[in-house]
């Protein structure tokens, strides 16, 4: 079990070095326990290259094997000592407080005794490594309805699956005293020349904005969603936020929603294709946005 982990380790981190960072081991144990499975099967599980560790046709039989094996063993080890079943679940810190309880008590609802155990990250990168490498059996991002990364984003290479678990609305606000807040019917070149506040690259209402406006409107950035939405308000630029984080401000009249179609983005689980236990973290991901559980 200790050769087959080291193995998976290698997998994914793509070189020793990186494997015996994540294990804890020094890079020669890693080699070594790599050069004794090998030996003990006769075959090489992997070309050595420079650039890092390739697996061979034999070490890509061995990678469903290993997984399976290293699922039983962890099952059997949480049976045996009582352990709780957990799903160790991150999200974007922008969704936290208010997407992720619910996405919580759906898993909880649907495996009574489930443990969900969560971790939350303003780095989208972080979480989707974190999914890769196996430290979370999912993650919450923001993304449009299409492929994984559509919204602009870079996605690491390793197989990944997603399941859209609801609708995430935008809107695009303004000071109640804009030019365009009682306008009706706005296209996105009805914004041309004004000033669209954005939080760093890499945010997810940003990359929404360049997709929806395009280089219609100039970019400042600003900062998080509360400097976002307070800037906007005084009448520093407009924001594109999503809809939980303006609503109060909208009906007190401190903000203004103006009249443009803005999609939404989804709400999207992603976790690792062919996981650890995959058929059954399938099943209870698959299962928030089951009908009856919404």
């Amino acid at each position: 079990m200790r050769q087959l982990r080291t193995f998976e380790a290698v997998l994914r981190h793509g070189t020793v070095t990186d494997a015996a960072v994540a294990l804890g081991l020094a890079p020669s144990s890693v080699s070594e326990q790599v050069r004794s499975l090998e030996r003990s099967l006769g075959v090489d599980l992997f070309v050595r290259r420079p650039g890092g560790m390739r697996p061979t046709a034999a070490g890509e039989r061995l990678r469903g094997w290993a997984r399976r094996l290293l699922a039983d063993a962890e099952a059997a080890r949480r049976d045996v000592a009582a352990v709780p079943e957990t799903v160790r679940l991150g999200a974007l810190e922008t969704i936290a407080a208010t997407y992720v309880p619910r996405v919580a008590a759906r898993l909880a609802a649907e495996r009574p005794g489930l443990d969900v155990a969560l971790t939350s990250s303003v780095s989208r990168a972080a979480l989707l490594d974190g999914v890769l490498d196996g430290s979370l059996d999912a993650a919450l991002v923001l993304d449009s309805g299409g492929p994984l990364g559509e919204l602009g984003y870079p996605v690491p290479s390793g197989a990944l699956e997603h399941v859209d678990v609801e609708p995430v609305p935008l809107a695009l606000v303004a000071a109640p005293g804009h030019r365009l807040a009682a306008a009706a019917g706005l296209e996105p070149v009805d914004l041309r020349g004004e000033r669209l506040l954005v939080n760093v690259p890499g945010c997810s209402f940003r990359y929404a904005g360049e997709r929806l406006l395009g280089e219609v409107v100039e970019r400042v950035e600003a900062g998080g969603v509360p400097v976002l939405r307070s800037w906007a308000a005084q009448g520093l630029g407009l924001a594109l936020l999503p809809e939980f984080a303006v609503s109060d401000d909208i009906a007190a009249g401190t903000l203004a929603r103006l009249d443009l179609d803005v999609p939404a983005l989804a709400l999207r689980l992603v976790f690792r294709a062919g996981s650890d236990a995959d058929d059954d973290l399938r099943a209870l991901l698959y299962a928030v946005v089951a009908p009856d559980t919404l």
